[in-house]
């Protein structure tokens, strides 16, 4: 009775031949090399997952930034793949229990003497009697593979994992169409922004054309000042008509990322609302918990992990167990009498002897796999760090670039006002005029792009950290059993 019930167990349990897993070990810095005094705040997987767009207080931007995880057919694309993954899982657990199966069928047999008359009845090539027979048959089976050397648990694993990596992906893909989107808005509204300068500028233009024609008609001034003066306004309307072509391209590339024709979509020009977000801060070591690209690549380790334990199962013989039950009768009403029924067990097992090192060769592909997906992770991280310092470098030099030409521009706009007024009083030619206007025009315009700039940089910093912490997006789940549901972010 032992023997019996530890064979029972065995078949139950089985063993598991995929290595022990563990992450793979990641050297992480203290602190980020361009922000030493940086202070961590809190940050959690499910907290990096905010609505980060909304730093920027624009509820146009926020309205599209929602559509996006909505409408967004690359995000469709990844909930897709999601969604396949979670059927794997389904498909890989139902492998750890037996198959059943019920069968039935009727069959009418007739003698080969046997023949029709002109009228349709049967009758014997003797004349006999009618000899046809009908027989009924039921049959109810089961088939079961013992998960004895780990290969179905492994399966599990393994398709759990890409699972729990398709999650990554989805949320990576999401979070990235949202930074891409909220870059196109802030260069489009940058747009709108050197648009209204160059209205204004253009209405200045026109002034001084006015003024300086009025002076050459006076005999005050020579004839090139007009010329000067047509040059500088005309450049200024084609600076603003090829803004208006930049405008378009960015709105067509907003319509595509919240699934929107280009054709049918336009962005209204609304006021500039330059607003630069401070930046969430992390831990070097909670940067692995926030980017969902890195937890991404570990499942997949994990992934190719479980499939060593699949590949060695394979040295082991198949084992399985089948158990069945038939009645067949020639009477109906006899179809479920025990005295019809015929019950029947069974044990089957397969092993390979002879593959030429077929075996041997899948299990050390499955090895070289797991190698490259630890050194993909590697580089996963290598890369988020990188991301990290160049942006945190890159919001810091902004910061002190939009300070020094917002200087600039105020400086610039100040000599234009008093060569202006000089140029008016006889006391300069107009061609510094120009000089001056370009500057202040030039210096204008830069200082709008230092904000774009800044702006951009935030955008890059927030990717790069996995998010912002506001809590508004639930975390993923893990299921509890087979009939828990279990929703993706987004």
């Amino acid at each position: 009775m032992k023997p019996a019930l530890s064979l029972f167990v065995l078949l139950l349990t089985g063993c598991n031949l995929a290595p022990k897993y563990h992450p793979p070990a990641i050297t992480l810095p203290p602190n980020y090399k361009e922000a030493p005094g940086w202070v961590a705040a809190e940050p959690s997987d499910a907290v990096a997952r905010g609505e980060w767009w909304i730093l920027f207080n624009d509820p146009v931007l926020n309205e599209l930034e929602a559509r996006v995880i909505i409408t967004n057919q690359n995000v469709a694309s990844y909930r897709a793949a999601y969604q396949a993954a979670r059927a794997l899982v389904i498909t890989q657990r139902a492998s750890l229990f037996p198959l059943v199966n019920l069968s039935g069928n009727r069959s009418r047999s007739i003698p080969f003497e046997n023949r029709t008359s002109g009228s349709g009845s049967f009758v014997s090539g003797a004349g006999g009697a009618l000899s046809a027979s009908s027989n009924f048959m039921f049959g109810i089976g089961a088939s079961w593979e013992p998960d004895l050397w780990g290969k179905l648990s492994n399966a599990v694993s393994q398709a759990e994992a890409g699972e729990a990596a398709s999650v990554g992906d989805l949320a990576n893909a999401a979070l990235s169409a949202q930074g891409e989107l909220a870059t196109n808005y802030i260069q489009l509204r940058g747009i709108d922004a050197r648009r209204d300068l160059l209205d204004r500028i253009i209405h200045d233009y026109q002034r001084a054309l006015t003024i300086a024609t009025n002076k050459y008609e006076a005999g005050t001034v020579a004839r090139s000042d007009v010329f000067q003066a047509q040059t500088t306004l005309n450049s200024a309307i084609a600076s603003r008509q090829d803004l208006d072509r930049q405008r378009a391209v960015l709105e067509h590339a907003i319509a595509v990322l919240v699934g929107d024709n280009p054709s049918t979509f336009t962005l209204a020009p609304v006021a500039w609302n330059p607003v630069v977000p401070d930046v969430p801060a992390t831990l070097p070591a909670t940067l692995l918990q926030r980017r969902p690209d890195i937890a991404a690549s570990e499942r997949r380790v994990a992934a190719a992990n479980a499939n060593i334990g699949i590949q060695r199962a394979a040295y082991f013989p198949q084992i399985t167990l089948t158990a069945g039950v038939r009645t067949s009768t020639s009477v109906m009403e006899q179809l479920f009498k025990a005295s019809t029924g015929l019950w029947s067990f069974g044990l089957s097992g397969v092993e390979t002897l002879l593959d030429f090192g077929a075996r041997r060769g899948q299990v050390l592909q499955a090895h070289a796999q797991f190698d490259q997906t630890v050194a993909t992770y590697r580089q996963t991280v290598l890369t988020a760090f990188q991301q990290v310092e160049d942006n945190l470098a890159a919001t810091q030099v902004l910061a002190d670039v939009t300070r020094s030409q917002t200087e600039a521009a105020e400086a610039a706009s100040r000599a234009e006002a008093i060569i202006s007024n000089q140029y008016l009083s006889g006391i300069v030619d107009y061609s510094q005029v120009v000089t001056a206007q370009t500057a202040a025009l030039n210096t204008r315009q830069t200082q709008i792009q230092a904000v774009i700039n800044q702006q951009a940089a935030a955008v890059a910093l927030i990717q790069a950290i996995g998010g912002h912490w506001l809590p508004q997006l639930p975390d993923v789940k893990q299921d509890a059993g087979p009939d828990t549901e279990k929703k993706p972010w987004p």
